[in-house]
């Protein structure tokens, strides 16, 4: 699977001066690498599609549990970007723009199937992440076990966890989405989604406590 975007961490006043300087950076790059798209330069847009690429398969996989399904969906979101690219406003970095995307369109996917596949929602970001703390309910842990039973119950439970996540209702089920599958902060989610901070946050806690509610309907905890 690609490599997994870093978890945001708390630091002091430096990291976020370091931070603040390495999106500023990063904006920059963005906007000179799009506007060369728009003028014509294909090659431009295949860099992007070669930095962003792995991050959006990963995004796209934690939906759907797929492989196959995930670069599907990943490519459906490059096409969707590229004719979408006059529409980015470029307040963000452009990565987490198509994150958004992406996992829009992966989380339709899942929602029209019948079934899901399995999806490992306490391996990554670590079981110390606010993600593994807010699905606990609905996995068990059999990293040290490979008994049949434990995995099989674990499976069914993270199942339960993605289909519930889809059947949640705007504004909850993309900020839950974009939180923990599309391992975007807080900060990115408000400014892709134009709401502020406060808003994403409650917003979040109404969905993780929704999606608690859901799976203990559901007799998915």
């Amino acid at each position: 699977m690609p490599a997994s975007r870093a978890w945001p961490r708390e630091g002091g006043p430096h990291d976020g001066q370091s931070r603040s300087s390495e999106i500023a950076i990063e904006l920059l790059d963005d906007r000179t690498t799009v506007e060369a798209v728009l003028a014509g330069d294909r090659d431009a847009f295949r860099r992007l599609v070669d930095r962003e690429g792995p991050a959006v398969v990963r995004a796209c996989y934690r939906v759907l549990g797929d492989v196959h399904e995930a670069e599907d969906a990943a490519q459906e979101a490059f096409v969707t970007a590229y004719r979408s690219l006059p529409s980015w406003r470029g307040d963000g970095p452009f990565g987490a723009w198509l994150t958004r995307i992406a996992v829009r369109i992966a989380l339709r996917q899942a929602s029209r199937r019948k079934s899901v596949a399995w999806l490992d929602v306490t391996g990554e970001p670590g079981s110390g992440s606010p993600s593994a703390a807010a699905i606990n309910a609905a996995s068990i842990d059999a990293s040290s076990s490979n008994d049949p039973m434990l995995l099989s119950l674990r499976t069914e439970r993270a199942m339960a966890v993605r289909h519930e996540v889809s059947r949640l209702g705007e504004p909850y089920r993309e900020t839950v989405s974009l939180r923990f599958f599309g391992e975007m902060s807080l900060d990115e989610i408000a400014r892709e989604t134009g709401r502020p901070l406060g808003t994403v946050k409650t917003h979040l806690h109404r969905g993780l406590l929704r999606l608690r509610e859901a799976l203990d309907q559901g007799g998915g905890a």
